[in-house]
């Protein structure tokens, strides 16, 4: 006999299940192991959707095959447990509950992480084309829709709503799953609400608020949506019900936050579910005595999740105790600090603020040592210090930093700041933001993007960041993606170049990932960086750094850093977002400087405004990224550039710096636009006197890009020098001489700059010189140039045909050749001499005009030339 059971206290979820097990089961019988929650009761007797015989009816040594559905723990299944004990008995199992290792073991265990026991059946009906009834496809719906909160629920998945749109298109009717799921109240579940709320006790553990109610009821009732309804009210975190009838207490949890994992809770009392939402039938005791056991388990159920470890800044800046005052206040200007750590050596002694440090300097105590005036007794902490005991010490003592210690080593540091962003990502997760998974486009700070990172990136790409971060485990390091590869997920686009920072050393780190994933491995010490190649796979490893410059436009001095410091190196905010690898908080979402409100809003901002002056190649990138993704540039940034153009700020920049950010701009999708946008913001001028835009040179640039997008396309292996044919364009309509000056000032190789002057004049002979209809004219004329200065001639040209001619040389002509050799010429009695060169001219003529197609033609014309 078999035999379709789910757990006690059954709901739409599990009747749907049992339903639809049914259809692939047609032979078996369905029991509850106990009573049904009312609402599904009612559903029952009035749809009448299958026969559900009693327990007490049944022989259950007569079953062969057991068939849970939407259950994997034993003690869920009731008197029905004892069947996956014996021998004889082959257990099934579907269900959509994360399985455990006290978990039932089935010969065939059907788990998918899906909203929804609901779905996973809804799909096996329509993977096997079973037909079902409007009535069976409703109860599946009303199955998907409850558990997933109307699909609300951050547990609710794409499948679940794939599931759903089958159902409807066969028959199901959302005005009975609306029906059935109304959350008006009866009489009763009044009476009930009344005694839950006046029996709430609540109950603080690591800052995470639970309630904990219990009630009487004559029947079964509503608890699930009572629970729901009083974490609606109740400004909680967590809520624990229990609810007595017919002998037994139904247990119901709910959790807003991370910090309490119902399952975990309710496992101890038989029951299960997921994270958010369990619940657990048991025998009647009295209320007090569960209500001390659930105590009890929460203080081993809640996790400390967030400690000094988590939010701290890492390595800190130090200054030495014996240092002088002066020396304070030139780190906290270099490093942008306003609070310094005083050391004895490596041993912590005390903290120096700029405020102290300023004012000493104001009294003419410049040369004085910081352990004179540095805070001794300020508060600190250790890594596993809970961030709520921090924040408390902090308020209490209106100290605005802390120094994280570890055996008197410093270790970290926390300010005002980091409290302020832990304390709102907490207030976001408990707001049921910060656990679901939003779409791209949001500004949430300390969101999950796990799963916008799973579907933007090919499985191999993520499979290797998984390895990244358990690698990064393994060594007790951080590890982050960051860059362009964050930001275009978050735009919505795959960006494959991957690069990932650690709070470590990263060449360490980088070598045995790249032994982990059998990949190549390349060290840079200078940098502090790696790369790693394995099949089509790419990846830079960089060592979290942090920089200062001695002098504008100076390269800048690096030094190893927290990511906090790394990310605020960077030029724009869009750019400082970080993505967490380590397993605990893989997906986790950094965002220090506001980059998600950017992408929404479509701004490039600036981080600081010494940035520009600092670096000024930052300017030109701001106008490449403003174009490329059809973003504005923010009122303040746009002031900054000009500002450092009329400081000059430009002219202390290196040729090569900016010929390296052209190339850049030429490598744009459309390089025009940006070019048009340095105009703007007065770039251009500002790189050399001469260099401005107009009509001419737009026209002109807008042709060159046409003239090297169409070779790409044509000629997608060719290598060219697509940089000399722009700088021709910028450089075309002046005189020789300040060509040759633009060309200086672009620090352009000597040999390169030479031969660009030269390919321009050939490109202008070429146009000038140009006879249509001419074609072996034609090709003598564009087989003496470089493909680059072809490219430009035809980007000079307006004439239709000279463009059809050049364009049909690269196409057709350049490679022509004769296919005989000297030794052919040799063969048939030719001396060798300057006639060979003559008659291999000749017969290109020859089939560049069509008139010869094969090798014997060839010789045969080679003959007849030579008088044979």
């Amino acid at each position: 006999m078999d035999l379709i059971t789910a757990h006690l206290n059954a709901d739409f979820d599990a009747l749907a299940s049992v339903i639809a097990a049914k259809r692939i089961y047609p032979d078996a019988i369905v029991v509850f192991p106990g009573a049904v929650e009312k609402k599904v009761r009612d559903f029952i007797e009035a749809f009448h959707p299958l026969e559900i015989k009693k327990l007490k009816d049944l022989k259950l040594e007569d079953v062969t095959r057991l068939i849970i559905v939407d259950a994997n723990n034993p003690e869920r299944i009731g008197p029905l447990k004892k069947l996956i004990s014996m021998s004889d008995v082959s257990v099934h199992i579907y269900d959509h509950h994360p399985s455990t290792a006290a978990g039932i073991k089935g010969d065939l265990e059907v788990y998918e992480e899906v909203g929804a026991a609901s779905t996973i059946f809804a799909e096996l009906i329509q993977k096997k084309k079973i037909l079902i009834t409007p009535i069976e496809a409703t109860a599946l719906c009303l199955g998907i829709y409850e558990e997933t909160g109307s699909m609300l629920y951050t547990s609710t998945t794409a499948r679940d709503l794939a599931a759903a749109s089958y159902l409807l298109r066969h028959g199901a009717d959302l005005n009975i799953v609306g029906r059935f799921l109304k959350t008006s109240m009866s009489t009763e579940d009044l009476a009930l609400l009344n005694q839950l709320m006046q029996t709430m006790k609540e109950v603080v553990i690591y800052g995470t608020r639970i309630g904990t109610a219990y009630g009487r009821t004559e029947g079964a009732g509503d608890v699930a949506h009572l629970a729901s309804r009083i974490m609606d009210m109740e400004d909680i975190d967590a809520l624990v019900l229990m609810v007595a009838y017919e002998g037994k207490i139904v247990i119901v949890a709910r959790s807003k936050v991370p910090e309490l994992d119902t399952s975990k809770l309710l496992s101890s009392f038989g029951g299960g579910g997921h994270p958010y939402a369990s619940s657990a039938t048991i025998k009647e005791v009295p209320f007090q005595i569960v209500e001390e056991q659930i105590h009890e388990h929460l203080k081993n159920c809640v996790r400390n999740i967030r400690t000094a470890r988590d939010i701290m800044t890492s390595p800190v800046v130090t200054v030495q105790h014996s240092s002088r005052i002066s020396d304070a206040e030139a780190l906290m200007t270099r490093y942008g600090v306003n609070v310094l750590p005083v050391v004895r050596r490596n041993d912590y002694a005390g903290i120096i603020s700029r405020e102290v440090v300023e004012k000493a300097l104001f009294h003419s105590l410049g040369n004085s040592r910081c352990k004179d005036f540095a805070t001794i007794d300020a508060i600190t902490a250790e890594p596993d210090t809970p961030v709520s005991e921090i924040e408390k010490q902090m308020v209490s003592n209106n100290q605005r930093f802390v120094a994280v210690l570890e055996d008197s080593v410093i270790v970290g540091a926390i300010t005002r700041t980091d409290i302020l962003r832990s304390m709102y990502e907490s207030f976001l997760r408990k707001s049921r933001m910060a656990e679901r998974e939003i779409s791209a486009g949001s500004d949430d700070y300390g969101r999950s993007i796990g799963k916008i990172i799973k579907d933007k990136l090919p499985g191999n790409f993520y499979e290797l960041l998984l390895k990244a971060g358990q690698t990064a485990d393994e060594m007790n390091m951080n590890a982050y993606l960051v860059g362009g590869s964050v930001r275009d997920m978050l735009r919505g686009e795959e960006n494959l170049d991957i690069d990932i920072v650690v709070e470590g050393d990263g060449i360490v780190f980088a070598k045995r990932l790249a032994e982990l994933i059998k990949a190549k491995f390349t060290a840079h010490k200078r940098f502090r960086t790696a790369h790693l190649i394995n099949g089509d796979m790419s990846l830079d490893i960089a060592t979290s750094r942090t920089e200062y410059y001695e002098h504008p436009a100076a390269l800048p001095r690096v030094e190893t850093s927290s990511i906090k410091k790394d990310l605020y190196r960077r030029d724009f905010t869009v750019n400082t977002l970080a993505v967490k690898l380590n397993k605990k908080d893989f997906g986790h979402l950094i965002d220090y400087f506001g980059g998600q409100r950017d992408i929404k809003d479509r701004i490039i901002r600036v981080l600081h405004n010494l940035s520009f002056v600092e670096d000024p190649t930052r300017a030109f990138r701001a106008a490449r990224f403003a174009e490329r993704f059809d973003f504005r540039l923010s009122k303040h940034t746009e002031s900054l550039i000009k500002l450092a153009v009329r400081m000059n700020i430009f002219e202390k920049l290196s040729g090569r710096r900016i010929m390296d950010e052209l190339e850049q701009i030429f490598n744009e999708a459309d390089p025009v636009k940006s070019i048009k946008r340095l105009s703007d913001l007065g770039l251009l001028k500002a790189i050399h006197p001469g260099l401005y835009y107009n009509r001419e040179l737009g026209m002109l640039l807008r042709s060159v890009h046409d003239a090297i997008t169409w070779f790409e396309l044509s000629f997608p292996e060719e290598m060219f020098d697509k940089k000399s044919i722009y700088v021709m364009a910028l450089v075309y309509r002046h005189q020789k001489s300040e060509r040759q000056s633009l060309i200086n000032r672009l620090e352009i190789h000597q040999k390169t700059g030479v031969d660009i002057l030269k390919l321009v004049g050939l490109a202008k002979e070429a146009v000038r010189f140009f006879k249509p209809l001419n074609m072996l004219h034609s090709f003598r004329l564009f087989s003496s140039r470089p493909v680059e200065s072809v490219i430009f001639s035809i980007a000079l040209s307006d004439d239709k045909e000279f463009k059809k001619t050049a364009t049909q040389f690269l196409l057709e002509h350049r490679h022509i050749r004769p296919v005989i050799k000297g030794d052919d010429l040799k063969k048939i009695g030719i001396s060798p001499g300057p006639l060979y060169s003559e008659i291999f001219s000749m017969i290109t003529d020859e089939k560049i005009m069509g008139r010869l197609d094969t090798r014997e033609d060839e010789i045969a014309f080679a003959k007849k030339l030579a008088g044979f």
